[in-house]
C-alpha cells in the first residue's frame, strides 16, 4: 500500500489521520487480535483477516479520497488504530448514509483521541464534503463506544438487527446514532 495523497491527511492538535501505509499492518494487526478491542465484534482477526481489512479500509481512502484514517500520535509516532468516515455497506432503514467509527489499541484508550479524531472527521464530513447526516452504530453494552459518540453530539436515532450477523447471534442487535450538519462537528 503506497502512502496515500496529503489531501487525505487530516491533523488535530495530537493527531495525524492519514492513508494506510505498509508499515501499519503489523501494528492493526495487534489491535485486530486483541480480544477486549474485538470484545463488540463477532471474532478477532487472524492477521491474514486484518490486512485484508486494512488493505479495503485504505482502498477506500484512495478511492474516495476519505474514509477509515490511520490515527497517528504527533508525539510519539505511534499507531494508535484509525477513526474516520465511510459509508455503510449493507441495507437498513437508515441507508443509504455514512457512518463514523473508530478502532484503537488498548493503550491509546481513555485519553480522548477517538473523540478527538472524530471531531475531524465529522468536520470533514460536514464541511469539506458537505454531508448533511452521519450515523454511528454499535451494540446497546459498549458504553465506550455510546460515550463517544455522546461527546461528539450524536443522539439516538433508533434500532436495529445488523443483517451481516445470523438470528440469535449476541452482537445482532445495534442501537444507532445520528449527527447532522446542522446540529454538530465543528471542529
Amino acid at each position: 500500500m503506497p502512502p496515500g495523497p496529503d489531501a487525505s491527511s487530516i491533523r488535530t492538535e495530537r493527531l495525524v489521520l492519514r492513508a494506510w501505509r505498509d508499515e501499519d499492518l503489523e501494528p492493526f494487526s495487534r489491535v485486530t487480535a486483541d480480544p477486549v478491542v474485538m470484545e463488540h465484534f463477532p471474532a478477532v482477526l487472524s492477521r491474514q483477516e486484518s490486512d485484508r481489512l486494512a488493505r479495503h479500509l485504505g482502498d477506500g481512502i484512495r478511492t474516495r479520497g476519505w474514509g477509515m484514517w490511520v490515527v497517528q500520535r504527533q508525539d510519539t509516532g505511534a499507531f494508535a488504530g484509525y477513526v474516520g468516515i465511510q459509508p455503510v455497506s449493507f441495507d437498513a432503514w437508515f441507508t443509504p448514509a455514512v457512518e463514523i467509527g473508530w478502532r484503537l489499541a488498548t493503550e491509546h484508550w481513555g485519553i480522548g483521541i477517538a473523540t478527538e479524531a472524530g471531531r475531524a472527521s465529522l468536520a470533514h464530513a460536514f464541511g469539506t464534503l458537505g454531508l448533511d447526516r452521519v450515523v454511528a452504530f454499535t451494540v446497546p453494552d459498549n458504553a465506550r463506544s455510546l460515550a463517544v459518540m455522546g461527546r461528539l453530539g450524536m443522539v439516538f436515532a433508533g434500532e436495529f438487527d445488523h443483517p451481516r450477523l445470523p438470528e440469535g447471534h449476541r452482537l445482532r442487535h445495534h442501537v444507532l446514532f445520528t449527527i447532522t450538519g446542522a446540529t454538530g462537528a465543528t471542529g
